[in-house]
Parts: C-alpha cells; structure tokens; sequence
C-alpha cells in the first residue's frame, strides 16, 4: 500500500512542476510580448512624430518666409512718416472740399488745416474754401 501511496505523491509532485514550468513559460511568454509592444510603440511614436515634424516644417516653413518678408517691408516704415486721412462725415465733416484741407498725419498726429489744426467743430467752417 506505500508503493502506490509513494508513486501518487510522485505524480503529484510532477503535475505541480509542470504546472509551475508552465506558468514560467507563460510569463517570460508575455514578459517578451510586452517588450515587443514597447518597442514597437516606440518606433511607431518616433515615425510619427518625425513625419508630423517634417510635414510641419514643410507647411509652415513658406509661411513664415513670408511673414519675415512682411516684417522686413513693415519694419523699414517709419512710423513718423506722414500718411494721408481723407475727411469724411463722420470726422471732418467741415473740410470736405475745401482747398485749405491738409490732411496729414505727422507720428500719429493729424493737421487738418493751417487755421483749424485740430479741425472745426461743426460742419460749416467760417474758413470753408472750394477747391
């Protein structure tokens, strides 16, 4: 009766390796899938952002000539140089007309006219020549 009793304990000592080798197996299995994963995921994150680098560059590279092109031309403007503002209804109302209106802006400042500089205040200036 111990010899039977000797080989079961054998067995199930056996079985229990085996299912501890198994379970082994399986976890160094799946160590290595998940190495995988990551390395692929890896060279997946590098294409993609290398590609969306170089599509950007590509897209905002003739835009951005473009605008150090623009602040090249704006920025030889000099602010102080005098511009032209017509008269209008809305501001002005006045001058519309008249021979005398300037209409010069020297830094941001306008010169309506030499005996109004500011401007008349409503719309019939004793000063008031055609053109």
């Amino acid at each position: 009766m111990e010899h039977w009793e000797k080989d079961f304990w054998e067995i199930v000592e056996t079985v229990a390796d085996e299912v501890d080798r198994f379970f082994l197996g399986m976890t160094e299995m799946v160590d290595s899938f998940f190495e995988l994963t990551e390395e692929i995921s890896e060279q997946v994150q590098s294409t993609i952002t290398t590609e969306v680098d170089q599509y950007l560059q590509e897209l905002a590279e003739p835009i951005l000539d473009v605008y150090w092109e623009w602040e090249d031309v704006v920025g030889d403007v000099d602010p102080s140089f005098p511009y032209t503002v017509e008269a209008t209804a809305e501001k002005n109302p006045a001058c519309i007309g008249c021979r005398h209106y300037h209409g010069q802006a020297y830094g941001g400042n306008l010169l309506v006219c030499g005996m109004h500089p500011h401007g008349w205040d409503d719309e019939n200036c004793p000063d008031w020549e055609q053109e």
